[in-house]
């Protein structure tokens, strides 16, 4: 089963992903993709969520005990983390610690980030929040760990997925 919500028909998704997207992808991000974003993106390149939400330990600008993220992107195309990325990071003056990972429904006062800041380019790296205030908050060991984290946004009371 898939992260992506099965239904999805927007403009998140990209063509089919393969060996050489992901090459150039990383190429321009100066990253090694986490495998598991990688085998996600190859099933799926990119979209919706089916699950949503993401439980955390401290109150963010969006609710007390989670996050929420919309989508995921994929590679290549305009919706590949290789294009928005590094616009996302200057537009909205995230921290410089990696990859942004997609788009939450304030689309821009947060996000969702791929942390390299402690694994360097070709490590594993954390995943990370980053609010209104830029301070960068683990949420997650791995992008696995994130990906299993999530949660359909109904269980802290929000109406949709």
């Amino acid at each position: 089963m898939t992260a992506f919500d099965p239904t999805d028909q927007s403009d998140y998704v990209g063509q089919p992903a393969g060996a050489e997207m992901i090459r150039q992808a990383e190429e321009v991000l100066q990253v090694r993709l986490p495998e598991s974003y990688v085998e996600l993106i190859l099933v799926q390149n990119g979209g919706l969520l089916r699950n949503r939400c993401f439980p955390t330990d401290f109150a963010t600008s969006w609710a007390p005990d989670h996050i929420c993220i919309d989508a995921i992107w994929g590679v290549g195309g305009a919706w590949g983390v290789d294009v928005l990325s590094s616009n996302m990071i200057a537009e909205w003056q995230y921290p410089e610690i990696g990859v942004v990972l997609g788009i939450t429904p304030s689309a821009g006062h947060d996000t969702v980030m791929l942390d390299y800041s402690a694994s360097g380019p070709l490590g594993e790296p954390s995943v990370a929040y980053i609010d209104e205030d830029r301070v960068p908050r683990r949420i997650a060991d791995s992008f696995a760990e994130f990906l299993r984290g999530l949660v359909s946004c109904r269980t802290f009371g929000e109406d949709a997925d």
